[in-house]
């Protein structure tokens, strides 16, 4: 089968599924909502902050305070693209019908990661302007220096985290297992390293700590973090490319 023809299935297949449109929508209302009400205190509260903490304010970092449960839905949604095929038990006629499983994989990864990218830009964009008009004085424009990069790299983070749940699915083969480890390291396992003094320079290379890095314009007066934000994103897609590399080569060996 053409490459073209797989990429029409696939494409088929997500959009068919209404787990995957749901998780997707969930993933844009919550960063969203989030990002507003979080700004709206930070607005509410940046009188009383302390010196530090006021000449540290990032206002666009701010406005993506809902990305820590808006990846969760990204993660799910990651998923269950993979996921679904191997609880229903499809993935041997979808292998049948596409021997090169190379192809079959890539195809797949390629349609979630460009509707992924197409959800998270928007969602980044959308984000950030609603969080500004939340902060009122204290907000950052567009044109201001690291911000359009923060916005861009915001959808690009979203996008990322889609498609390296995609590979740990590919890797374990279920959905279950693939949420049951991959809800609680972003969720709760990652900030509590990065929050520990003797784990925290680990944590920092985490694909999650790492890739958030992308979204910070204001550098923090006490961050020691060794790479910048496109160095941090950097770091999360060779996360994203093991990750998927590791999967190929488990789907070339294995059965279905």
């Amino acid at each position: 089968m053409a490459a073209t023809q797989v990429i029409r299935s696939e494409w088929t297949k997500i959009r068919s599924v209404a787990s995957t449109v749901w998780t997707l929508s969930l993933a844009v209302v919550v960063t969203i909502a989030l990002g507003m009400l979080i700004s709206a205190l930070s607005k509410s509260e940046f009188d009383d902050m302390s010196r530090g903490d006021q000449l540290s304010f990032d206002p666009t970092f701010i406005s993506f305070a809902g990305m820590s449960l808006g990846q969760l839905a990204m993660i799910v949604f990651g998923v269950l693209v993979v996921g679904n095929e191997y609880s229903t038990g499809m993935i041997r006629t979808s292998l049948a019908a596409v021997p090169q499983r190379g192809t079959f994989l890539f195809s797949k990864i390629a349609v979630a990661a460009g509707l992924a990218l197409v959800v998270g830009m928007a969602t980044s964009f959308v984000a950030f302007f609603l969080g500004q008009a939340m902060l009122g004085q204290h907000k950052a424009s567009i044109g201001d220096s690291g911000v359009l990069r923060a916005v861009i790299g915001g959808g690009l983070y979203m996008t990322l985290i889609a498609v390296f749940s995609m590979g740990v699915a590919v890797m374990l083969r279920s959905p279950m297992l693939s949420l049951g480890i991959l809800m609680p390291f972003f969720f709760l396992i990652s900030t509590i390293l990065g929050n520990v003094g003797a784990t925290k320079k680990f944590a920092q290379y985490l694909p999650d700590q790492a890739g958030s890095r992308i979204m910070q314009v204001v550098t923090p007066l006490d961050d020691d973090t060794p790479y910048g934000p496109w160095g941090g994103l950097a770091i999360m897609a060779a996360w994203v490319v093991a990750v998927l590399a590791g999967g190929y080569l488990l789907l070339k060996k294995r059965d279905a």
